[in-house]
């Protein structure tokens, strides 16, 4: 289990395969906002760090959260 923050809004979701799931639009009390089809667009503000939650978006708690690196929150379960 990982902590999740503010920080990790803008980085890419991954599984334990390494495989994109989305991008963190946000964080609250640890839990994920996951944006599971960014467009060209949102990938650029991501990279920015500028990212809001959407309608689509998805949550993902930090229980179900491996590890957290500069550019990646890769999940240990299936999602």
């Amino acid at each position: 289990m990982a902590t999740l923050t503010p920080e990790d809004e803008g980085k890419f979701l991954v599984d334990i395969e390494g495989e994109q799931l989305g991008i963190v639009t946000a964080v609250e009390d640890n839990t994920a906002w996951v944006d599971p089809e960014p467009g060209l667009g949102e990938s650029v503000l991501a990279a920015f760090g500028w990212t809001e939650k959407g309608e689509d978006d998805y949550t993902v708690s930090g229980d179900a959260v491996d590890t957290v690196t500069d550019e990646e929150v890769r999940v240990h379960a299936d999602i």
